[in-house]
Order: structure tokens, then sequence, then C-alpha cells
């Protein structure tokens, strides 16, 4: 079983910058992939970046490359999204997840545990 437990959000004007962090508890923390997803309002939860258990490997959702960076500190049991040039269009609640797997995927439901949700508001 994992507890994930977000926070760093909050309100910032178009163009600035957020870290979000997702503390973990419980077993083998080391062998999860771990994931953040976000909701806007009215719109479905989508895939927003990932991260190997190990660090080596990650993915990013095309609307964020370039801007958003995934990390993880395993000695903290941590994982990060620092998200910079933040946009309007980036305002959502935003979770972490973690799976049972050393392979990072999109889809949500392939997801084990989640977080209860951090919101993040960018101001145009």
């Amino acid at each position: 079983q994992v507890q994930l437990v977000e926070s760093g959000g909050g309100l910032v004007q178009a163009g600035g910058s957020l870290r979000l962090s997702c503390a973990a508890s419980g077993r083998t923390w080391r062998s999860y992939t771990m994931g953040w997803f976000r909701q806007a309002p009215g719109k479905e939860r989508e895939f927003v970046a990932g991260i190997s258990w190990s660090g080596g490997s990650t993915r990013y959702a095309d609307s964020v490359k370039g801007r958003f960076t995934i990390s993880r500190d395993n000695a903290k049991n941590t994982v990060y999204l620092q998200m910079n040039s933040l946009k309007p269009e980036d305002t959502a609640v935003y979770y972490c997840a973690a799976r049972v797997s050393i392979v990072v995927v999109i889809t949500q439901d392939e997801y084990d545990y989640w977080g209860q949700g951090t919101q993040v508001t960018v101001s145009s």
C-alpha cells in the first residue's frame, strides 16, 4: 500500500513557475513508477508526466514538453514536477499517481495509487 500527498499548488501569473511535490509513504517505494496527471474543469483527467523507478526514463505530454520537468528523490520518497512558463491552460487539479511497475505509461487506469490532488491556477 502506498499513500501519496501532493503539495505546492497555488495561484501564479502566466509565465511564472511552480514546483509540485508528492510525498509517498509505504513499502518498496523505489519499485514504483510515478506519474503526474491533471484535470481541468469540465475536462477528463489527462497524463502530464511520468518517471521510472530509477529516474532514468521519463515521458511527457506534448503540451508540457520543454516547460515541465519531472524528477524524484528516492531518499526522500518524493517526486517533483517543476512547471515553468505556465499558461492559463495549465490551470487544473494536479494528481500524483504510483504504478507497481518499472514501465512508464500514460494511461491512468494502469496506475494503482492516487493522491488527493493540488490546485494550480494560472492567471492571464
